[in-house]
């Protein structure tokens, strides 16, 4: 057998440039499989990060009845020994308090439909963290005025800040990003750009009586930090729920259909207005891993804690049937893409191994008829086609790593047209890969598998070949 291995390695470097092209059929093949396969379920991952960690949770203790009627009448008694026997449990990152309702805001003539989330200030900093996402930079007619009066400012930089006119941004990062400034202009004039843009922006405290408000909301209502917001709505049981509240912060949300409408303030502040003392709508759950495994596990585990029939545990995709149902079907026309790739790419390496096969004819009836049998010519081939996919696999694996791992620390930032369009869609302008995990290795099992396949047909050859004819092709 070591004979063989000799034999089939020494043939396959006896013509280096059929080995490469078939190797490189291989090659390709990996490559391209598991960069599409990152790309897709990294975006699957930072739209599940983007919407369920900074929103509804991986889990979320509620009401039996809250997800079909979600009404403040179908909230629960909140205490500090429940989320502190939750967070107990294995895997789980954060328990987080949320009281959610709706209300009509309204600022001098302009009313608006208004979705309300209270937090725990402190404890928020470990979910959804929207002390991060206060607006820090606003492009203004103001500040391209102030631009202009610098004088230091090219026109060429002018015009790209005054086509971002009226958006806010919540970090020099990002603005800096969207201009796309060469690296001398954007060393000379983004200190005078961010001083110009920059806005100042406020946070709640653990008991305050004012509000956030996001960032299209407050355009829409045309308030800013110190006005004041007047809301109305329904309480608990059906009492009148009224005040006047200042505005504390504006804060931007990728999603344009959450910042359209979505107003922030404290637990304590949302239950005296609502008139719901020590009640909460949701706890929510964040942990470590997504796995179904993972998060059938710590449901059950948490619907044990709880303390009666009326509440219960449910998964994010429970509660949000309707992203998970398109998640799943994106990710089956992902496949099937990945299937005609495959398909191809099959045909690719089949048709390097009919060009061996054809050009190695008379190789193979010279072997047979000095003696060898076609068995162990058999072995040899196979031996061959197992040295040639493996080369292929292991350099494509090893040269995906290296871009899997960069864009997945440094994902591709969209920016212009396309990363508006991105957010219009409610999604973060970004595309990254994802973290290894077992797609990384059936990529390999499924090229193998067609391999495999390719191989067969050589052996087929060799065993209805007749000596004469080979000898004479």
């Amino acid at each position: 057998m070591k004979e063989e291995f000799k034999i089939a390695w020494r043939n396959l470097w006896r013509n280096r440039r059929r080995t490469i092209i078939t190797s490189a059929s291989v090659f390709f093949a990996v490559f391209f499989a598991v960069i599409m396969r990152s790309y897709q379920l990294g975006t699957y991952d930072h739209m599940i990060n983007n919407l369920i960690e900074s929103f509804t949770g991986y889990i979320q203790v509620q009401h039996v009845k809250y997800q079909d009627n979600p009404l403040i009448d179908n909230s629960f008694d909140y205490n500090d020994s429940l989320a502190s026997a939750i967070s107990e449990i294995d895997k789980v990152v954060s328990v987080t308090p949320h009281l959610e309702s709706f209300t009509l805001a309204s600022s001098g003539t302009q009313t608006k439909g208004a979705a309300v989330i209270a937090i725990d200030p402190v404890m928020e900093r470990n979910f959804s963290d929207p002390e991060s996402k206060l607006v820090k930079y606003r492009i203004t007619d103001e500040a391209v005025t102030r631009l202009k009066h610098a004088g230091a400012i090219p026109d060429n930089v002018l015009e790209k800040v005054k086509k971002n006119l009226g958006r806010s941004f919540s970090s020099s990062a990002r603005l800096e990003l969207e201009l796309g400034l060469a690296d001398e202009d954007n060393e000379n004039c983004m200190p005078e750009i961010l001083k110009c843009t920059e806005v100042s922006n406020g946070f709640l405290t653990a008991n305050d009586e004012g509000i956030l408000v996001s960032d299209r909301l407050a355009s829409y209502l045309k308030v800013a930090i110190g006005d004041s917001v007047i809301l109305m709505g329904q309480g608990y049981h059906g009492v009148s729920a009224t005040g006047i509240f200042p505005v504390r912060g504006i804060i931007k949300i990728p999603s344009p259909e959450i910042d359209n409408k979505l107003i922030m303030m404290t637990i304590p502040a949302a239950q005296k207005f609502y008139d719901a003392e020590g009640k909460i709508t949701s706890l929510v759950v964040n942990l470590t891993g997504k796995s179904d495994r993972v998060l059938k596990t710590v449901k059950a585990k948490i619907n044990i804690l709880l303390p009666d029939n009326n509440t219960v545990a449910k998964t994010w995709y429970e509660l949000n049937p309707i992203l998970y149902q398109q998640i799943q079907g994106d990710s089956q026309s992902g496949q099937a893409m990945l299937g005609l790739l495959y398909f191809i790419i099959f045909f690719g390496i089949f048709g390097t191994v009919l060009m061996m096969v054809s050009e190695r004819k008379r190789e193979f009836g010279v072997l047979v008829a000095i003696g060898m049998q076609k068995k162990k010519l058999k072995r040899i081939v196979t031996i061959e086609m197992i040295f040639l996919g493996a080369i292929g696999l292991v350099c494509g694996l090893l040269a995906s790593i290296p871009l899997i791992l960069y864009f997945y620390f440094y994902p591709i930032v969209l920016k212009g047209d396309l990363a508006n369009m991105m957010e219009d869609w409610g999604w973060d302008a970004i595309m990254p890969t994802a973290w290894f995990g077992p797609y990384f290795y059936w990529q390999a099992v499924i090229v193998a598998f067609m391999v495999v396949l390719a191989t067969l047909y050589p052996l087929r050859k060799i065993g209805k070949m007749k000596e004469i004819e080979a000898l004479k092709g």
